[in-house]
């Protein structure tokens, strides 16, 4: 019997280990097959909503905020590399020169989610920041991302140039918090299971399998 699990993806397009733990619970998914469904929403989490529209230098950002001196910097970047490579996905980490805002990356996947396209667009947001080094805060190319998923770019346009989607955003990022949600990726399983972090693939099946074999046979 099929088993449908309701997933909440609590990320930002701008955290490299939400990548990871994206990919990895895909990842996990292929290998169980069609015996667990997922319903998978990403809800928004800001890691800098703070954040200057310019944008601020990656370097000096990560020392300011955790304390990073270049040699602990340089080995982070070498295991997200690894770690991505293994699960498929490229970090190409020395062209991500600066870490932006992403609140407007944030209505547009809200949207997305209305048209049937977040998960496309994620991946497409993902790939922009970390793969390519582009800018995820610059409405030129949010605007492009979102028509390379099928999304229409006119639309696109309309949300950015005014506050479509804001409040709402705000609302889903504030109900998390307020739910202890404090560091990213967080993967919410049915509104009642956490999986903290960009666990390995075997993490994440070993969890899907337990809580699907647990809805079915409750007692």
């Amino acid at each position: 019997m099929t088993q449908t699990l309701k997933i909440d993806f609590v990320s930002d397009v701008s955290c490299p280990w939400c990548a990871v733990g994206l990919v990895s619970l895909q990842s996990a998914l292929t290998r169980i097959g069609p015996a667990v469904q997922v319903e998978l929403t990403f809800q928004p989490f800001e890691l800098n909503p703070t954040m200057v529209v310019e944008g601020e230098d990656i370097a000096q950002h990560l020392a300011k905020k955790y304390g990073s001196t270049p040699e602990q910097a340089a080995a982070s970047r070498e295991n997200l590399r690894s770690r991505g490579a293994a699960l498929g996905f490229t970090f190409n980490l020395d062209q991500r020169a600066r870490i932006y805002n992403t609140f407007n990356a944030h209505r547009l996947l809200h949207w997305a989610r209305l048209e049937g396209l977040q998960l496309p667009l994620k991946h497409a947001l993902l790939t922009a920041y970390f793969t390519d080094g582009e800018n995820p805060s610059d409405t030129a190319t949010l605007v492009r991302i979102a028509g390379t998923v099928g999304l229409s770019t006119q639309r696109a346009q309309e949300i950015l140039n005014g506050d479509a989607y804001a409040a709402e955003v705000r609302a889903q990022e504030l109900f998390y918090q307020q739910q202890g949600i404090h560091s990213v990726p967080a993967v919410i399983i049915n509104d009642r299971h956490l999986i903290s972090g960009g666990q390995p693939p075997e993490v994440f099946e070993q969890a899907l399998r337990q809580i699907a074999a647990a809805v079915m046979d409750p007692g």
